[in-house]
């Protein structure tokens, strides 16, 4: 039996994967929401519902999540200011990677893995996210793949990370948190 995390938690995932294949006006407006408040409650619920749904684990999975997210985002942002490609809509020259799908795939990934059979609606709607940006005229599919696969492959090598990446000091081997301190005499 599903608890009420993890209903809302999927209904949020199905409803950003169905909502691309609209075809009426409404799918300006949607993929407006999507890209914007939507991505917001997608990431707020990937570092969030590990507090909710995972009991001893809740803090460490949380940390995790939130430490894939930010150096995801860091590097996608870095990547921007080297790559310095032009948007499809402006003369803005920070369309790559998609710095939206970029977090939306890191979270995703580090919610498949706590949550297996959650994968498909955190992978759907991480690509609805994608997809919006590109509808959006915002980003080239170019930009969304390659965030996808930032993202991607920064949760994976949190997860193959003992600790973590950037949270390391805070995330304990037991699920806990804590704060690491050696020295050497």
């Amino acid at each position: 039996m599903l608890n009420f995390a993890h209903k809302h938690c999927l209904r949020l995932g199905l409803a950003l994967s169905i909502v691309p294949f609209c075809t009426t006006a409404r799918a300006d407006n949607t993929n407006h929401f999507i890209s914007n408040g939507g991505t917001a409650l997608f990431l707020a619920a990937g570092v969030g519902l590990p507090l909710i749904q995972d009991g001893s684990k809740g803090t460490a999975h949380s940390l995790r999540a939130l430490d894939s997210l930010i150096v995801s985002v860091g590097l996608s942002e870095g990547l921007k200011q080297v790559t310095r490609v032009r948007r499809p809509d402006s003369d803005e020259r920070d369309a790559f990677p998609s710095g939206h799908t970029t977090a939306a795939f890191a979270v995703a990934t580090m919610q498949a893995q706590f949550h297996p059979s959650e994968a498909a609606f955190w992978y759907a709607g991480a690509a609805a996210i994608g997809y919006s940006r590109v509808q959006l005229r915002q980003h080239h599919w170019t930009d969304v793949f390659a965030g996808a696969a930032l993202g991607f492959g920064t949760a994976r090598m949190e997860l193959s990370s003992h600790r973590g990446l950037l949270l390391y000091p805070f995330i304990t081997d037991n699920g806990g948190i804590g704060v690491l301190y050696t020295a050497k005499f």
